[in-house]
């Protein structure tokens, strides 16, 4: 049976406390993490040491989660690497267009997923181990629909003045709350 020690996942993100807290998480599982702050550098990490796994920002300097993808797809043993797609940037400007693009022509052959930021740590490791047929943890707490629509709740909320959110927990009839 294969374990969590026999792999190795290599973490692609530019913000430093993203790479350690998903490092921390798949490490703590018995994962063997590789990282890499940008698209280079995660295609010489690849080279290196071709991961099982790839957990991967879209938004980045240097090079791309996309342009990373366009690279990976030329070489067919790594098109078939799995990759989640993690990134805070699905619905803005700044990656929607990548995400699509991505999601609608099927930039990459091989298994693709997201999540998007913020992400818990068990939903984290509970895809990377679903994804590679490891044993699985419990189920899953939420679905991405779920997760994905508290993030937009979420957004939301900081734009909304104090009136109207009065009026939204007084409509609710939540009870206790002070905004």
């Amino acid at each position: 049976m294969t374990r969590p020690e026999d792999k190795t996942v290599l973490i692609v993100d530019d913000e430093p406390d993203v790479v350690t807290y998903f490092s921390g998480i798949l490490e703590r599982a018995g994962f063997h993490v590789v990282t890499a702050s940008n698209g280079q550098e995660a295609l010489k990490a690849v080279r290196e040491h071709e991961p099982d796994f790839i957990s991967l920002d879209l938004v980045m300097p240097e090079k791309s989660g996309i342009r990373f993808l366009y690279e990976l797809r030329k070489n067919r043993q790594w098109a078939k690497i799995p990759i989640m797609i993690v990134t805070a940037h699905a619905r803005d400007d700044l990656g929607k267009g990548d995400f699509e693009e991505i999601f609608s022509d099927r930039t990459m052959t091989g298994p693709l997923t997201y999540l998007e930021k913020p992400v818990k740590p068990q939903r984290f490791l509970h895809n990377v181990m679903k994804i590679l047929g490891l044993a699985p943890l419990e189920e899953e707490p939420l679905h991405e629909e779920v997760d994905g629509l508290r993030n937009r709740i979420a957004s939301r909320i900081e734009e909304v003045d104090l009136n109207t959110l009065k009026r939204v927990i007084e409509t609710l009839g939540i009870e206790d709350v002070e905004p």
